[in-house]
C-alpha cells in the first residue's frame, strides 16, 4: 500500500505505473512467504488457501490497473498544460 501512495503523489501516471509494478511484486512476496509459514506450520492449509487467494486477487487489480493507466493517455499532474505527445487517430474514421 505505501508503494502505491508513494507512486499516487509522484504525480506522473509512468512513475505510478513504476510503483504499482513494485507493489504487485509485494504481493508476489507475500505468496512466497505464505509458502514458507505452510511449510513451517505456522499457517493450515485452509488459511494458506485463503491467504494465497487474496494475494492473487490483489495482484490482479494491481495489473487491471496498469493496464487502464497505460490505455488511458492520462500523464498525470505534473503534466496539465502540456501538450499530448501521440497524436490520437480515429481509425475508424481516418482516411490515408
Amino acid at each position: 500500500m505505501s508503494n502505491i501512495a508513494e507512486g499516487f503523489e509522484r504525480s506522473g501516471t509512468g512513475e505510478f505505473i513504476q510503483f504499482l509494478a513494485i507493489a504487485k511484486g509485494s504481493a508476489g512476496e507475500v505468496q512466497a512467504q505464505l509458502y514458507v509459514a505452510l511449510d513451517e506450520g505456522y499457517i493450515t492449509d485452509h488459511e494458506f488457501a485463503q491467504l494465497n487467494s487474496l494475494a492473487e486477487s490483489t495482484k490482479k487489480l494491481i495489473a487491471g490497473f496498469m493496464t487502464y493507466l497505460r490505455r488511458s493517455g492520462i500523464k498525470g499532474n505534473k503534466y496539465k498544460g502540456q501538450q499530448p505527445c501521440v497524436e490520437r487517430v480515429d481509425y475508424a474514421n481516418h482516411k490515408p
